[in-house]
């Protein structure tokens, strides 16, 4: 029976968990980490580790993606960012640095700079150009385009190369209703109709509950986000009081995964974590709760090679009327790691942030899994209640 609590007179409300609330127990068998797959394969896709990156362009470059790719992860390129809007970003990004530097984050100064930044137009030949500079560094292309733009971006994005195509909204729809100037109401992106024409593996989201994410698989989507990207900065819970704890939130989607699994006769949608997601501890639980990969920000943007120079912020940022995300400093500009010590090691950390997917390897191996699909299926405990 579902864990609910009544919270007034005829309302009752259902027990969420967030993954600082669970832990996984080990199993009588132990493994070797060099006995232990953290593989994973999209489509005809495949990579070394269950890793893509947020949209940010704090943290994502045509260049840091060839890097990523290199390292066995997938970097998704804004397809609405700085580098889709102007030629040269990297003086833009230094000067953000010292926007933080001279004015407090309460005082909007670097949130107003980047929505100013952000209103410039995006151009479909710069859009082009990044992407065949993705093709150039190696590895699969992946871009992503938000829901209110994708009819008219992703065919350019297509057309120029991509390999994988995320839409991606705080919260997506398969279906979206919208008014028009005039006051008449019109159906928007209908996703199961403009995923049917696209012939490259497209993964939609985000999303936080069973029936959304049954939606959503049905749209005929490889791929479905689960998680609105919470991190230290996002304020979507308090300007829209959206907030589903992640442990839950995948739990839910794993079951909405195994009842399409049926209906379809065997067609298989993997779900990709978004958010609250931090060491690799947590991304060791959000695999077992039932995710294929994670979608990694705030961790990734204390790189050396990351373009935010140690700052981060995700797409809501820049929102011009509701920005839903502050501009956070994760690292100090002398103290960041590389990205090969932050995903593989080796490092001298201890914290659990650094060498996020060897830890992620170790945690399997100690369970006694060879592989992240037999992982969904480990024990797991409350922790912390």
């Amino acid at each position: 029976m579902p864990d609910t609590v009544e919270i007034g007179l005829g309302r009752s409300a259902r027990r969420g968990y967030h993954l600082d609330e669970i832990a996984l127990v080990p199993t009588r068998r132990t493994r070797g980490s060099s006995m232990v797959s953290i593989a994973w394969q999209i489509d005809a896709h495949s990579f070394e580790l269950p890793l893509i990156t947020a949209p940010s362009d704090a943290i994502v470059s045509p260049d840091t993606a060839g890097a990523l790719g290199a390292l066995g992860g997938l970097g998704l390129l804004n397809g609405e960012g700085l580098w889709t809007r102007y030629d040269e970003p990297g003086p833009i990004l230094e000067k953000l640095r010292s926007q933080l530097e001279d004015a407090s984050l309460a005082d909007g100064g670097a949130l107003g700079y980047l929505q100013r930044l952000y209103a410039e137009p995006v151009k479909v030949d710069l859009l082009t150009r990044r992407i065949a500079e993705m093709r150039a560094a190696g590895g699969a292309v992946a871009v992503r385009v938000s829901p209110q733009h994708a009819e008219v971006l992703a065919p350019h994005a297509i057309a120029a190369g991509a390999d994988i195509l995320v839409i991606q909204g705080t919260v997506t729809s398969a279906e979206q209703v919208r008014r028009t100037d005039d006051g008449d109401t019109r159906s928007g992106l209908n996703l199961k109709t403009f995923i049917a024409a696209l012939d490259i593996p497209v993964i939609v989201g985000g999303c936080a509950n069973y029936q959304t994410a049954l939606h959503l698989m049905r749209t005929g989507a490889a791929g479905v986000i689960i998680g609105y990207g919470a991190h230290s900065g996002s304020t979507t819970a308090q300007a829209l009081g959206i907030d589903v704890p992640m442990a839950t939130a995948l739990i839910d989607g794993a079951a909405a995964r195994r009842d399409y699994l049926e209906e379809t006769g065997g067609r298989y949608v993997h779900l990709i974590a978004y958010g609250d997601t931090y060491t690799g501890g947590d991304i060791a639980k959000a695999l077992a709760c039932g995710a294929d990969a994670v979608m990694l920000g705030e961790p990734l943007a204390a790189a050396a090679e990351a373009p935010g120079r140690g700052l981060y912020w995700d797409p809501t940022a820049t929102h011009p009327r509701m920005p839903r995300s502050s501009v956070v400093e994760v690292a100090a500009e002398d103290e960041r790691p590389s990205l090969v010590e932050l995903l593989i090691g080796a490092t001298s950390d201890s914290s659990g942030e650094r060498s996020l997917f060897a830890s992620v390897r170790r945690a399997m191996a100690k369970c006694g899994y060879s592989t992240v699909k037999e992982f969904q299926r480990a024990e797991l405990i409350l922790s912390r209640r």
